[in-house]
């Protein structure tokens, strides 16, 4: 008697959008078990060949014929664009994987989740520091945050910029505090300006929570440092993240052994060789297959994408009150951007 088989069905997959991140998409899939990598997408079609060669599939500059071939796909393309290919995408009944941030407005973020939840397909976005592996060895020693201080800074980099710092940088760290508070956002303050671009480069935001805790948020894609990390202060516990080298550190007081006096009792947790791309796309495909909700659903991004904006809008009209206050010797244009 035949036996049938029992192999797992290859899940085929698609990255549209081969630019900088999109490239280290397609080279996670292409070396995944369990997955099939059908094609990358780019508009230019020399970019396209040349990582369709380096990961052995095909090469497109339209994302819709892809859009017949496969099960999922990863949308890596500049966020205005976010809607369209998403919406084409849920269409077709291909399950997505957004980048942050999910979209431009709160509209098309609802029109997106409508569609998906119409068609039960997996619809997750992109924010990868929550496949930090500090950040999963982070969750289980989290009691009760109270206060939350958090530093995200960069040298410049002509990447990114078709949006400002908040929606490049500070949406993470949003992202994060959001998914470790539990209690609604009662307050928001900001800060922030633009330097080398017309949009802001640096900004700082304080959210405050109805059960006391708070946040202070800094971002900057202008230093001369890179820097990710986050401190997080709880009743009898403090836990520092370090996102860029993959390490959390947790202090506490313990009673000495000599005159009585608290020492510091410190665990250090490091995990340098675990990829958090891998790590994300990983869950995505499992996500497809098992088809279970994503952590970092359409909802989640939502949410994050609305405070963000928020920031976004309070910084703008504090530019607009100091504009109107200076006059003629306010200049927040910008500089010309430098060719890099």
């Amino acid at each position: 008697m035949e036996q049938k088989s029992t192999a797992v069905k290859d899940i085929k997959v698609g990255v549209i959008g081969a630019g900088y991140l999109g490239r280290f998409h397609a080279q996670k899939y292409a070396a995944m078990e369990g997955v099939q990598l059908v094609g990358v997408v780019d508009l230019d079609p020399g970019r396209a060949h040349q990582i369709a060669r380096e990961y052995e599939t095909t090469a497109f500059t339209d994302y819709r014929p892809l859009l017949e071939q496969v099960d999922a796909v990863s949308i890596v393309v500049p966020t205005s664009h976010h809607h369209e290919v998403a919406k084409d995408s849920i269409a077709q009944s291909v399950d997505l994987l957004v980048e942050k941030p999910f979209t431009t407005t709160l509209a098309e973020a609802d029109e997106l989740i409508e569609l998906a939840d119409a068609k039960n397909l997996i619809l997750q976005v992109g924010h990868l520091e929550r496949f930090n592996p500090a950040v999963l060895a982070m969750q289980p020693l989290l009691t009760h945050p109270l206060f939350i201080e958090a530093h995200r800074i960069s040298v410049f980099k002509n990447r990114g910029t078709d949006v400002d710092v908040i929606l490049d940088l500070m949406i993470h760290d949003i992202d994060i505090i959001l998914s470790i508070v539990d209690s609604p956002l009662q307050t928001i303050h900001t800060v922030g300006a633009p330097v080398i671009t017309p949009l802001t480069d640096i900004a700082n935001a304080r959210l405050i929570f109805e059960n006391g805790c708070t946040a202070n948020v800094t971002v900057s894609r202008i230093s001369m440092d890179n820097i990710r990390r986050m401190r997080i202060f709880q009743p009898g516990q403090y836990l520092s993240v370090d996102f860029s080298k993959k390490e959390v550190m947790s202090i506490r007081l313990k009673q000495g052994v000599q005159n009585n006096q608290p020492l510091p009792d410190i665990s250090k947790y490091g995990f340098p060789d675990q990829d958090a791309l891998e790590l994300e796309l990983r869950d995505f495909v499992t996500n497809v297959r098992t088809r279970s909700k994503p952590a970092v659903s359409g909802t989640e991004g939502r949410r994050v994408l609305a405070i963000a904006l928020e920031v976004v809008e309070q910084i703008r009209k504090n530019r607009e009150r100091v504009e109107e206050m200076l006059g003629s010797e306010a200049n927040f244009s910008g500089l010309d951007l430098p060719e890099l």
